[in-house]
């Protein structure tokens, strides 16, 4: 009988370049503090020799490491693409996603240096220089809320580091995101307002913010609608900037479709309701599709920014231990699920019964 095949163990790739055990398990982790040559010839020498990681071992030692706080790992970078430089305290939602990052990063031992996109000072070469003098291994954006684009001069920076954009897509360049499953979100809200015995579910959305995600606002509530009569679906009003200014697009459109439940991202529907003599939620319902804790009282989807900005951490820390860099060619999404809020701004209806 032939004799039993030895298993290709980190020791026997160790013994096969003439490094240590430590030296090897840190190179085929993707470590950069090993050299780039150093882990390459060790990633061909383990392939080569047919190595395959342990699977149980592997997992105990994630559940070990899990058990214990992290020491210091390295510096990632978070970068406000808003255009309020102070987006990070003062926005609505933005600090949610701030949280979520630094939590995350916390437990895993990277500590964050933040930077401001439109920083007219901000140039590729320096900012990258910056980011290597300083040992930050990865980049997470966070912030994007007028379109999906990345400034073209900064380029470069995205082809060098691990980069992972919190909130949407973006398409130029196409980087791995990790952002809500704003298409269930929508059929969420809507299953939720038919169970509580409402009609007709109305979607009120800005178009530039359709736009932003993609149409997975407008493209959910049509799907959602298929479940309901042709004289039960009414249409998504987004003419929301115009009626900024002036209520009167939102009241026309109320007044031709009547819908008896909003689903919103928008306060601003409130006095546009108060305004046009609507009771709320007497006569009319509000979901607001972006729950915020500032207004426990209305009803919502919970969107747990602070969830996207733990998985934007996750995603571009993998990408670290991965030793990947620069532009994927296959980006990656991480979708987070959403959670249902009671509030005053909707009854439980009674079909048949006048409201």
């Amino acid at each position: 009988m032939p004799a039993p095949m030895r298993p290709v163990t980190m020791q026997v790739i160790a013994d096969q370049v003439g490094f240590s055990k430590n030296t090897v398990s840190l190179a085929l982790r993707g470590d950069s503090s090993i050299s780039a040559a150093t882990r390459e010839l060790i990633r061909k020498t383990a392939d080569k020799l047919g190595y395959q990681p342990n699977a149980v071992v592997s997992h105990l030692i994630a559940q070990l490491r899990a058990g214990r706080t992290a020491r210091f790992q390295a510096k990632l970078a978070l970068i406000n693409a808003h255009r309020d430089p102070k987006a990070f305290r003062t926005h609505a939602t933005i600090p949610a996603y701030v949280a979520g990052c630094e939590r995350r990063g916390l437990q895993l031992g990277y500590t964050f240096d933040p930077f401001w996109l439109h920083d007219p000072k901000l140039k590729a070469a320096s900012l990258s220089r910056i980011l290597r003098t300083r040992g930050i291994k990865g980049i997470i954006i966070v912030g994007l809320m007028d379109h999906n684009q990345l400034p073209a001069h900064l380029e470069a920076v995205w082809s060098e580091f691990p980069c992972v954009v919190t909130g949407v897509r973006t398409r130029a360049p196409a980087l791995s995101f990790s952002c809500v499953d704003h298409h269930d979100l929508v059929i969420q809200a809507f299953e939720r307002a038919l169970t509580l015995g409402y009609q007709r579910p109305a979607l009120v959305v800005e178009e530039r913010i359709d736009r932003l995600v993609e149409g997975r606002f407008s493209g959910a509530m049509l799907t959602a609608q298929r479940s309901l009569p042709a004289a039960r679906r009414v249409p998504a009003f987004m003419e929301v900037q115009q009626s900024r200014a002036e209520g009167k697009p939102f009241q026309q459109w109320f007044d031709r479709h009547k819908p008896d439940v909003l689903l919103s991202l928008y306060n601003i529907v409130f006095p546009w309701l108060k305004a046009h003599g609507r009771r709320v939620p007497q006569d009319v319902g509000v979901i607001q599709l972006e729950w915020r804790a500032s207004h426990p009282e209305i009803a919502g989807m919970n969107q747990h920014n602070d969830a996207v900005g733990e998985a934007a951490v996750d995603m571009v820390v993998g990408q670290i231990h991965r030793n990947e860099s620069g532009i994927p060619a296959f980006p990656r999404a991480t979708l987070i699920g959403t959670s249902w809020v009671d509030g005053s701004s909707v009854r439980k209806i009674t079909v048949g019964r006048g409201r």
